[in-house]
């Protein structure tokens, strides 16, 4: 199905959003305003912006330590993201989560998750309240290419298939394990490849393409809900940075400035931004205003973040389980 010129400018507009806001945490990091750590989504925002786009505000889902992508496009404000990230309690999490740990229940994010793989057995569980509740919500679980490797990618999986769960499992190859490329912590080429094993459909799409992502979500989202089970997507992609921010030279010391600009050439926003003009030369200015605009929401944002609170001591125990 061919997409209109409005859905097109809308998946602009949320890759965007992702990068613009990503390359302000670069700056903000290195200036010792965000603590913690920070794994950013730079050069992947196609993958979560063709999936979420074919999600209801129902629909669920799990995300990674590198998250911020993720959940701006399943519908998190910038506000409150931008003040977990600085540690204030008018963040997400009441500044307490920090990057990895943004959840957000009212819009369907059932939480960011620091541990590799984590994300996998808690996207089965949503499954398995829908199928319970009788609703036809879906949930879209992102992970890495290396969290494959985990038990809880295999278990996941083997439940959700059993009991035709309506999870969308979407691995974000970006061919690297922190700093372990994919040939050396995998014997296959194509992690798609594993979904046989487990008797469901696995997809290979290019995860820098956002059209053909969201084609691919648009099916395995359709099949979920009409109870048919599991759809394993694999995006082939790459993360511009290095694994986290502070990784030395943007990773340099486990890959080739060659791999790198070779993948930047296949930037998805710059692909997206091209085919629009292409088709309408007139949409450049538009884009321009877009790109403004975006800015000034991310402008706004810092300011906000800046003039909040930290949470007190007293809070300390305060929302903490075990």
């Amino acid at each position: 199905m061919k997409l209109k010129k409005e859905k097109l400018i809308e998946f602009y507009k949320m890759m965007q959003t992702i990068r613009l806001f990503e390359d302000r945490i670069v700056d903000l990091y290195a200036r010792g305003a965000v603590p913690g750590l920070a794994h950013l989504y730079i050069g992947e925002e196609a993958v979560a912006t063709g999936v979420c786009d074919c999600l209801r505000e129902d629909d669920y889902i799990t995300s990674t330590h590198r998250g911020h992508g993720h959940v701006i496009a399943k519908g998190a404000k910038l506000n409150p993201m931008m003040a977990e990230l600085f540690g204030k309690k008018t963040g997400y999490c009441k500044g307490k989560g920090g990057s990895m740990h943004i959840a957000d229940m009212d819009a369907g994010i059932l939480g960011a998750n620091g541990i590799a793989g984590g994300g996998l057995p808690i996207a089965t569980g949503a499954g398995w309240s829908a199928k319970w509740r009788k609703t036809d919500q879906v949930t879209a679980c992102f992970f890495g290419d290396a969290s494959s490797n985990n038990g809880t990618f295999h278990e996941s999986l083997n439940l959700a298939s059993l009991h035709k769960l309506p999870v969308i499992f979407v691995c974000e190859n970006n061919t690297y394990g922190i700093s372990v490329s994919q040939a050396k912590h995998q014997p296959i080429v194509d992690i798609a490849t594993r979904a046989t094993g487990y008797d469901m459909p696995g997809v290979i799409v290019d995860g820098n393409d956002v059209i053909a992502v969201h084609e691919v979500a648009s099916k395995a989202v359709k099949r979920a809900r009409a109870g048919e089970g599991p759809t394993l997507v694999e995006c082939k992609t790459y993360r511009w940075r290095g694994h986290h921010e502070g990784d030395p030279n943007q990773g340099e010391r486990y890959r080739t400035k060659e791999e790198i600009k070779a993948w930047k050439e296949k930037c998805p926003i710059d692909k997206l931004r091209n085919k629009l003009i292409k088709d309408d030369a007139k949409l450049k200015n538009k884009l321009a205003s877009i790109d403004k605009k975006i800015n000034k929401e991310i402008d706004e944002a810092v300011d906000y973040a800046n003039s909040c609170e930290f949470p007190s001591i007293n809070e300390m125990y305060e929302d903490i389980y075990a």
